[in-house]
């Protein structure tokens, strides 16, 4: 999890160090938590393992949102459960866009006599097939699962403050009652 110290010492962040300092991206509020998560839950699924954080990172600059809520957040996907979310994003790709296998041959395979070649070109077809049909899964998983956290987490925010004011009013009404008496 990267600290504000941190950021700044960072050679690669010093030119603009200064803006992902600002308070108000640290701070813990019912409008950037909600922002941070969705942001973080977004560049999680659409950017490939290693560069989710920084990219989190740089749409909470322009969106307000809390910086280390949206660095979490992209740990959704991370080296365990990544081959996970791939066969749930082929799955989605594949029933949305209804894919079935063997819908696309290759032309090289007519213009080519070579059996190697021919296999190798299969072989890339399918591997290019089956990523576009993954990347589209992941960018289906990226904006529901998004939204969905945006929504939680926004609830979840309500609930707590709820929570800790009820817990405030009866400390407070037990503390007259204890006066009172």
């Amino acid at each position: 999890m990267p600290t504000r110290a941190s950021m700044a010492k960072n050679k690669y962040l010093k030119p603009i160090a200064h803006r992902f300092l600002r308070s108000d991206l640290w701070h813990f509020n019912r409008r950037s938590v909600p922002r941070g998560v969705a942001l973080g839950m977004l560049a999680g699924f659409l950017v490939p393992l290693g560069g989710q954080t920084f990219v989190a990172l740089f749409l909470a600059l322009p969106m307000r949102a809390n910086v280390p809520i949206a660095a979490v957040a992209t740990f959704i996907t991370n080296p365990f459960t990544y081959p996970f979310w791939i066969a749930i994003a082929n799955q989605i790709g594949k029933s949305m866009l209804q894919v079935e296998p063997g819908t696309a041959r290759s032309t090289v395979h007519e213009v080519v006599d070579t059996q190697f070649v021919s296999e190798v070109a299969q072989w890339l077809g399918w591997l290019g097939r089956e990523a576009a049909v993954t990347f589209f899964g992941f960018a289906v998983l990226a904006v529901v699962f998004a939204a969905v956290g945006y929504v939680l987490s926004s609830f979840g925010w309500r609930w707590w403050i709820g929570r800790k004011r009820q817990a405030e009013l009866a400390k407070r009404q037990s503390e007259r009652l204890g006066d009172g008496e």
